[in-house]
């Protein structure tokens, strides 16, 4: 039964529906495949759409109308083809993060606000917006310390985005409550947890204070790498609402020509990009994951800039080695070594047969050689790999799906320095430096020290854990028998507590053996 409380989300889903239907993003849905009950309203947005609407062709068009909240959720879904298919997630990558900004005035009054003091106070200058996204916007100011006097970024939260947020993402969840609800079915895709992540995630971009930490930490990582590097942070001016870094003055990766005519390398420039996202990926686990062309500048010592740290990934130990031994198998056409990683990871159900799966691997690696270096795409290769491991029940791992999905960028933006971009030999060295590195005798040597490293630990908290336990028999001991239990099955629960617990421990001997 409908509550009053409901009608605000059923109005403003409604109004979203139709937009969408009104642009035609329903058109190439085939009726009979929906539930029965959705078939008619299917029909029905049909009949609305304008005339020579595209289909899924005009999905990216009707979530811009929808705004920011939606805006954020199509980009999401985008890296999600699991759940929406990969026809809805590419149109979805087409999605720009383009909004009016709030005015000068407003701006003004919101940075003192977050400052609790008057802007004069804080900067000596202060410009008008020069870009916008859904939840922020960035304007150009001055500021002057003992080192003197400099220009910075401000990014700001837009004034009332967070009520605006707030307000879309409880519709969502109301959406997808009621369509687990209305099929259970639906439950696999887990619509409900997709709310829910997009929610946390945009509650974290919120805060510049984090984004600024993951600058900063971003930043520390690239300290000795001369080709890439990050803008340096102002704690001083970096508030929740708003945060302020050195101001970059550089050339747009997306404009080679411009770059060219500049005088810059653009073969070195695409090589550096690959090799260092590489790298970030693999040596530090922490990589920049909405690297768009638009946050790819030059800088005028030929270094690339990143700006817009509000998205970033991590990857374990773990996942890096994954990572890097299934490139390193592509690349030397080891394709049962490439399928028993998946194994060794436990990505993969072990009711499947390694070898099978390693047939399915070469299916994908095999075309690569077939052709010349400048027509192979390593992130289609992870892009048909994902798809073939669905086929053998593998379970998605967001942070994987996340690397892909940058890594589909990253290649796009090097391919437009250098078309004739050598993938796998730009790759070669970073992904077999860091093989022999970590997965060699000194790499061996690490494993042992962080197992040793674990068992010490346990063993260190073993005397309380097990103080605590023999507290709660003892109170177990002391507490009056219930109905229905008699003394001596309560009895018999202690030792067999106490032989788990010694169970345990012999496992944990075996396992650090």
């Amino acid at each position: 039964m409908l509550r009053l409380s409901d009608l605000g989300h059923v109005f403003r889903l409604t109004r979203a529906g139709f937009v969408l239907a009104r642009e035609g993003a329903f058109v190439d849905v085939d009726p009979s495949t929906p539930p029965s009950l959705a078939r008619l309203p299917i029909l029905l947005a049909n009949l609305v759409a304008r005339r020579g609407a595209h289909g899924f062709g005009g999905l990216a068009a009707a979530v811009d109308r929808l705004g920011p909240s939606y805006v954020k959720l199509g980009q999401f879904l985008a890296t999600r083809p699991d759940i929406v298919g990969a026809k809805v997630a590419s149109e979805l990558e087409k999605l720009q993060d383009r909004m009016a900004p709030a005015d000068r005035a407003t701006a003004v009054a919101a940075l003192e606000a977050a400052f609790g003091s008057p802007i004069d106070t804080v900067f000596i200058a202060f410009g008008d917006a020069v870009a916008a996204a859904s939840i922020a916007q960035v304007h150009k100011a001055r500021v002057r310390d003992d080192a003197g006097e400099r220009d910075v970024a401000v990014k700001l939260l837009k004034p009332g985005v967070e009520r605006r947020f707030a307000r879309d993402l409880a519709d969502m969840l109301y959406a997808a409550q009621s369509a687990e609800r209305f099929d259970p079915r639906l439950r696999r895709l887990r619509l409900v947890e997709v709310v829910e992540t997009l929610a946390r995630s945009v509650k974290i971009e919120m805060d510049f204070r984090l984004e600024a930490a993951a600058a900063s930490e971003f930043a520390e990582n690239l300290a000795d790498d001369p080709a890439f590097r990050a803008p340096k942070i102002d704690w001083d001016r970096t508030r929740r609402e708003a945060l302020t870094m050195e101001w970059i003055d550089g050339t747009a990766l997306s404009d080679p020509q411009r770059l060219a005519a500049l005088g810059f390398d653009l073969p070195r420039l695409g090589r550096a990009l690959i090799q260092s996202f590489l790298r970030h990926a693999l040596r530090d686990g922490f990589f920049h994951a909405d690297m768009h062309p638009g946050n790819f500048f030059v800088d005028a010592e030929g270094r690339i800039v990143m700006l817009d740290f509000g998205i970033m990934g991590r990857l374990g130990r773990k996942e890096r080695r994954f990572l890097a031994e299934i490139l390193y198998g592509f690349i030397h056409r080891d394709y049962r070594r490439v399928a028993e990683v998946h194994f060794e990871a436990g990505y993969v159900p072990d009711k499947h047969r390694v070898d099978d799966f390693a047939q399915a691997i070469r299916a994908v690696g095999e075309p690569i050689h077939a052709r010349t270096a400048d027509q192979i795409s390593m992130a289609r290769v992870l892009t048909q790999l994902f798809e073939i491991t669905g086929l053998f029940d593998m379970s998605t791992r967001l942070e994987l799906v996340m690397l892909q999905k940058t890594m589909v960028v990253v290649e796009g933006v090097a391919r437009k320095l250098d078309p004739h971009l050598d993938m796998w030999a730009t790759a070669e060295p970073v992904v077999g430096g860091w093989i022999a590195e970590n997965l060699g005798p000194r790499g061996r040597l690490e494993d042992v020290g962080f197992a040793l490293a674990r068992m010490a630990r346990l063993m260190i908290d073993a005397p309380e854990r097990l103080d605590r336990l023999a507290r709660l028999v003892e109170t177990e001991a002391d507490r009056p028998v219930s109905p229905g239990q008699t003394a001596n099955t309560r009895s018999l629960a202690i030792p067999v507590a106490l032989w788990a617990i010694f169970g345990a421990l012999l496992m944990l001997v075996y396992h650090f053996r």
